[in-house]
Order: structure tokens, then sequence, then C-alpha cells
């Protein structure tokens, strides 16, 4: 018998991934900065805490992200956390073409960044290191600075819906 690694890896179905995965939960973030233009970002599920020592966050924005490249020009971002009643603000962040800002209350970080009103945290930072990530490119950013509101909740992400319950309720998505 061959050993595994001899076996040509499975053709794998990007729809059936994604159900799958999708099993996984996720928060949901807004990754903004000011950029030449004014402030720019995108809303963001792939993001993880990577490092403390040295204080390092990772996201992967979509390689045909047309923010990303804007962020990247900034160097310095802010990942914002959204709570469970920013739904609205998550999509408004998804599209494309529009005024991303219109409507939005947020101030200045520390280093410049929007933080968004009503978030649970936000974490200020700089660009680290970027990385080939398939259809998607790994972004790794130092942390400069940080916080966190603990009386609200995160807004979940869970088999294609918001939130837990309206996954489970609804197995269609």
């Amino acid at each position: 018998m061959s050993p595994a690694a001899d076996v040509p890896p499975a053709v794998i179905d990007p729809q059936v991934m994604r159900d799958v995965l999708g099993h996984f939960v996720s928060g949901v973030t807004v990754v903004t900065a000011m950029g030449a233009d004014g402030p720019v970002g995108f809303t963001c599920q792939s993001f993880s805490s990577l490092s403390l020592d040295p204080p390092l966050v990772a996201f992967a924005p979509a390689r045909t992200s047309t923010t990303w490249p804007r962020l990247r020009d900034a160097r310095r971002f802010c990942v914002n956390v959204l709570a469970e009643e920013q739904r609205d603000l998550s999509r408004q962040f998804a599209r494309s073409g529009t005024d991303k800002y219109a409507g939005v209350s947020w101030a200045e970080s520390p280093y410049g960044s929007p933080v968004l009103d009503g978030v649970v945290a936000w974490i200020d930072s700089e660009l680290w290191a970027e990385y080939d990530g398939g259809d998607h490119t790994i972004v790794v950013a130092r942390v400069l600075d940080l916080g966190a509101d603990a009386s609200r909740t995160p807004l979940l992400f869970h088999r294609g819906a918001y939130g837990l319950q309206a996954a489970l309720l609804d197995p269609e998505g």
C-alpha cells in the first residue's frame, strides 16, 4: 500500500467547501484606514489573532478587492469587530462602488484610522507582511493599540447567515 503522500489530492467542489467550512462560526470585522482620498474600508470575515510576542493579527482580503490596495497604501489600518446589531454596517462595507461611510459615525484611532462607533473591539495596526493565499491575500499586521467594550456582543456569521440562531432555525441559510 502506498503512503498517503503519494495519493493526489481530491478535487474539492468550492460549494461543498463553502458549505462545510460554513459550520465554523466567525466574527465579522470592518477593516478601515485613511486613504489618500479619505476614509476607506471593507468587510472581512477572515480575521484572527496570530501572535502575542510580537503582537500580530491576520486577515485575508479577496484578491479581487479594490479596497485592499488602498488600505495597503495607507500602511496603517484599524480592524473593527462589529457588534451583533451592526449587520447593516457589515453589508454596507461589503458593497463595491458606493460611499461606504454614508451615515456612519466614527472617530480617529490614536494612529489616525477610523474606529466605527458601537463596535465590540478595535485593533489599530500596521502592515507587517503579505502572503499568497490562493484567491485571497493573507495580511499580517502588527498591533499598535487596541480597545474593547465588554458590554457589547459580537456579530457572528454561521452557515451563510448572521447569528447562530438564524442559521440553526433555517438550515437552508
